[in-house]
């Protein structure tokens, strides 16, 4: 039950279960492909567009130096800022004109429990990312979904004044899709 919820959400069964005629598209397990594409899916999820907001501590960082925010931004009761200094103060919906204020919708911390700054092996990174006690409740299709589509993340690829990710957007869309279609398996180390 979970593979079909998992191929509806990526749109790899079309109406009435049939599926799509692209045999790259048709779902396998293969759980040692599976595992190496969360590997490179971990180098964008352990760069500082990332670990600055989902940080294990009571403050965003910034920059690729990780360095703690200016302004002693705190993160407040909903990972959005204390009362008199909320993310959306600074952060508005796009990166600022001159490109150093970062800003895409909806900005904010990542809830504590999906820290991942303190995890050491992209076992234990992947085992936490697909932990629905830990990630917001997401099974696999919902993690992809997020990875492709949240505007939080989106915004990595575009981020003004800083560097993006490692490897590029269109690819690490692939790479979450693969993942998924080859099993969300994780590492063994």
């Amino acid at each position: 039950m979970w593979r079909s919820a998992i191929l509806v959400a990526l749109g790899l069964v079309g109406f009435a279960g049939t599926r799509l005629s692209h045999a790259s598209d048709t779902p396998r397990s293969d759980p040692a492909t599976s595992a190496a594409e969360f590997k490179r899916i971990a180098e964008v999820l352990r760069h500082p567009r990332c670990m600055n907001c989902h940080t294990a501590t009571d403050f965003p960082r910034q920059a690729d130096t990780r360095h703690r925010h200016q302004q002693m931004v705190m993160r407040g009761p909903e990972g959005r800022g204390t009362p008199t200094m909320q993310c959306s103060n600074c952060h508005q919906e796009s990166n600022s004109p001159d490109g150093r204020v970062p800003g895409a919708h909806n900005w904010h911390l990542a809830p504590l429990s999906m820290a991942w700054e303190h995890l050491k092996t992209d076992k234990a990174l992947c085992e936490a990312f697909v932990d629905t006690k830990l990630n917001g409740g997401r099974d696999i299709a919902a993690i992809v979904q997020h990875l492709t589509t949240d505007p939080l993340v989106q915004w990595a690829w575009a981020p003004g004044a800083r560097k993006p990710p490692p490897i590029g957007q269109k690819e690490f869309h692939a790479l979450a899709r693969r993942w998924a279609q080859t099993g969300g398996a994780c590492p063994t180390e």
